[in-house]
């Protein structure tokens, strides 16, 4: 069936980032298509935390001026340029988050091609992407729950397995936090390699959730306030293999106390604030473990986590949360997002 390219785009932008209010939203003729691009009609969008800081002015890693906002995109292909050999009119894709990062270590040119704050992202209708930053989406998703692995998905998947010697095998132990979408991506991905996981919250109503998706023990943060030592101690005293770390230094020293000899914590983000006393030196050496920063992950990774999501379709299917926005909808998004109310991915269907 051929597809209808439409002359226009409706899109929102981040205009001056001074809060939510700054997202606008409006109609913008459809540029020319290149040679080596990819038109897609957006039809899921997934929020993360980092969306939030841009549009509120306190993203650190350079936003480009009235940017479409969104790195999370998951559609359907409506046209590719004359010489795109990866894909054809009709696939169903996925956005990369950071577009040249195919393969290997990030650099600094890598760096600076992340959706929705480098280049313009995917809260718009529709959206021309080099065939270089797509990946095929699991068959059995739906948009909205594709979207999330740009993201949340392939962050937990680079912390389990992007470190080639430290791959996280059956029978080790994993330390998530909370019910963010890369904890929760990060207790699944754990299950599915036969991992034991260990799940920090302060709520008894998302304990359930991490209980559904098969933590083996939870320990709520605010009754153990020192519940490093405490998951430490469920190890039978030897520690966690792997740490996924998104509060940042508000708990960045129970995750110390918690990893083994040689166990790795990898840190992903600072949910949990910036202003909190981080450990010293010394108490990072002391651990004798690695701490490694991510920025979520290349096309490689993403490319073998899409065919262990597609081996898994029970197990690994995305969790969202059950309030789903429309496009119109954007800003209630965001601000539900920053509540924290959810519980999974925050998303919006894009029509």
């Amino acid at each position: 069936m051929a597809q209808t390219i439409p002359a226009t785009v409706k899109q929102w932008n981040t205009t001056d980032q001074a809060g939510f209010d700054s997202l606008k939203v409006s109609e913008q003729p459809l540029g020319e298509l290149g040679d080596t691009q990819v038109l897609v009609k957006i039809q899921g969008v997934s929020l993360n935390y980092r969306d939030l800081l841009i549009a509120s002015g306190k993203y650190t890693k350079g936003v480009s001026p009235n940017v479409v906002p969104g790195s999370d995109g998951a559609g359907t292909v409506l046209a590719v340029g004359k010489n795109v050999k990866r894909f054809k009119t009709g696939d169903k894709v996925i956005t990369l988050f950071n577009q040249g990062h195919i393969g290997g270590s990030l650099n600094s040119v890598t760096a600076k091609t992340g959706l929705g704050g480098a280049i313009d992202g995917t809260l718009r209708s529709v959206a021309s992407f080099d065939e270089q930053g797509l990946v095929h989406m699991p068959s059995h998703l739906s948009f909205t729950e594709a979207a999330t692995l740009t993201c949340a998905g392939l962050t937990a998947w680079n912390a389990l397995f992007g470190v080639s010697d430290k791959k996280l095998m059956a029978g080790q132990w994993v330390l998530t936090q909370g019910t963010g979408g890369v904890s929760i991506f990060g207790v699944q991905f754990a299950k599915a390699a036969g991992a034991k996981v260990i799940a920090t919250t302060s709520s008894s109503e998302k304990a359930k959730l991490l209980k559904k998706l098969g933590a083996d023990h939870i320990i709520n943060y605010k009754e153990t306030p020192e519940w490093g030592a405490k998951a430490k101690e469920l190890t039978g005293g030897e520690g966690v293999d792997h740490v996924i770390e998104v509060a940042g230094p508000a708990s960045m020293r129970q995750s110390l106390d918690s990893v083994k000899i040689d166990g790795v914590i990898t840190i992903i983000g600072f949910v949990g604030g910036q202003a909190m006393e981080e450990p010293g030196f010394l108490e990072n050496l002391s651990h004798l473990c690695t701490t490694r920063g991510i920025l979520v992950g290349n096309r490689g990774q993403m490319e073998d986590m899409c065919r262990a999501v597609e081996a898994n379709p029970e197990t690994l299917r995305p969790v969202i949360d059950p309030k789903v926005f429309t496009f119109n909808q954007v800003k209630e998004a965001y601000e539900y997002q920053w509540s924290g109310k959810h519980q999974g991915k925050v998303c919006i269907e894009v029509n």
